[in-house]
């Protein structure tokens, strides 16, 4: 199986991160239908058939998606891990359009062995810069695609990631690695199963491992040998995959208020006003009224992750919520 040597320096040394060119390569797979993650077929759909005629006008990407966008094994230089420098889409794309031809090529052929692919590679993907037309396929679904959802898209990765951290806090990294994505199991002494597939073992000693939220039903796992190793997991902050908020208590509800006692509910995990209106179907401006006056109450508290402002039940919030 493919196992992953981790010692308690390297998860000591873990952190969360979030990723635009991972989102990006995470919502070609969509439209290309190798997975859909909950909440995103619809507005996939919307933007298949413009996909669909960028396929039929372009040989290269065609070629790429049919051949390199598969479910088992994606190219190495498609899933490198983000930089800690990286500020914008933009950034991790340029690293990308910059990888060397016969990198490219190396990839693209152990992508098809790996998928189980005969025969040589087809004529479509042998063009002078495959690094840079990869680039402008994902700089395509960027642009018509993920850009102007970005801003909401990272808000819930950023909420995901104060959840996953605070369970790291609550109840270390083996029992939070565990639920990040299909397949994926902590062993105990130092190894992280990434898969049961017979690939050997690889020790990441000394390198740092980052986990990255995306629109994904089962992630990927990626590397930059030897220094960089990530692992993309579904983000479990999706709204269309978490449905309504639990009902609150009837007690609960005749105690604080009908509208109070489901925002509290709905804060099972971290979340932003924007996601507390979309589950409890509240107005943005009284969810923010319900959210001042549980603070006052010492019910909820709140912390920045990075641009956006998450509310959390406090220790006297989860036992109510408990009764």
């Amino acid at each position: 199986m493919g196992v992953w040597l981790v010692g308690s320096d390297v998860l000591a040394r873990g952190r969360f991160a979030v990723s635009a060119l991972s989102e990006t390569v995470a919502v070609l797979l969509g439209l290309a239908g190798i997975g859909v993650a909950p909440g995103e077929a619809e507005r996939l759909a919307a933007h298949r058939p413009a996909f669909r005629a960028l396929l039929a006008r372009e040989p290269f990407a065609a070629a790429f998606v049919a051949h390199a966008v598969r479910p088992r094994w994606l190219p190495d230089f498609l899933t490198v891990p983000p930089l800690p420098g990286d500020s914008s889409f933009h950034d991790e794309l340029d690293r990308l359009r910059a990888t060397p031809r016969p990198r490219v090529a190396a990839d693209l052929a152990e992508c098809r062995v790996r998928n189980g692919d005969p025969g040589p590679p087809p004529p479509a993907l042998d063009v002078p810069d495959p690094a840079g037309a990869t680039a402008a396929l994902l700089g395509w679904v960027w642009t018509r695609v993920v850009a102007a959802d970005w801003p909401r898209r990272r808000r819930l990765f950023e909420a995901d990631i104060v959840s996953r951290t605070h369970a790291v806090g609550t109840g270390g990294w083996a029992a939070t690695v565990a639920g990040l994505r299909p397949g994926l199991r902590w062993l105990g002494e130092g190894r992280l199963r990434i898969n049961a597939r017979p690939y050997p073992p690889r020790d990441l000693a000394a390198a740092q491992l980052l986990f990255i939220p995306a629109t994904t039903p089962r992630g990927w796992v990626g590397w930059d040998e030897p220094h960089r190793y990530a692992i993309t997991y579904p983000c479990a902050g999706l709204l269309g995959a978490e449905g309504p908020a639990p009902a609150p208590a009837e007690a609960l509800r005749r105690l604080i208020g009908p509208a109070r006692a489901a925002v509290l509910a709905a804060l099972a995990a971290p979340r932003s006003t924007t996601q507390l209106a979309a589950l409890t179907g509240l107005a943005l401006g009284s969810v923010g009224d319900h959210l001042k006056v549980l603070r006052e109450a010492g019910l909820v508290d709140r912390r920045r992750a990075g641009r956006s402002v998450l509310y959390y039940r406090t220790e006297l919030g989860e036992r109510l919520t408990e009764r």
